[in-house]
């Protein structure tokens, strides 16, 4: 089964009923996911702004099967080099992070980010 790596716009385009969610859980059924523990902090954080308790947002995210990467070297090392070809294009560490762990792992990206296209040597998928 192929991987797909999944951007923190992408699983809150699921809690929040967006446009793309449907193909968020298209990928979900597809593929092997995984989300960066970067991404998913993302993720928590916004949960935690529109008050969901830390309970809520493990339950509900748990519901996912989403196994969650830690950040390592390997990652960190290509979220870098990623920087000077991505720069202009505005992309966050959060947005190379996810980039980089689907470079490490041959996977899929998957956001909502259409800037993500631009980037080389990474298969994306937007959600919209």
């Amino acid at each position: 089964m192929s991987k797909a790596v999944f951007d923190s716009s992408a699983i809150l385009a699921l809690y929040y009923n967006e446009p793309g969610r449907k193909k968020v859980l298209q990928h979900l059924n597809r593929h092997e996911p995984l989300i960066s523990a970067i991404n998913l902090s993302e993720v928590f954080t916004k949960l935690s702004e529109d008050g969901l308790t830390e309970d809520e947002m493990l339950e509900s995210f748990d519901g996912l099967d989403i196994r969650i990467i830690d950040f390592n070297k390997q990652q960190s090392i290509v979220a870098a080099r990623l920087r000077p070809g991505t720069k202009h294009l505005g992309l966050s560490l959060g947005d190379r992070a996810c980039l980089a762990l689907a470079m490490v792992e041959t996977a899929i990206a998957v956001t909502a980010d259409r800037a993500w296209t631009k980037v080389r040597n990474v298969k994306v998928e937007t959600i919209r």
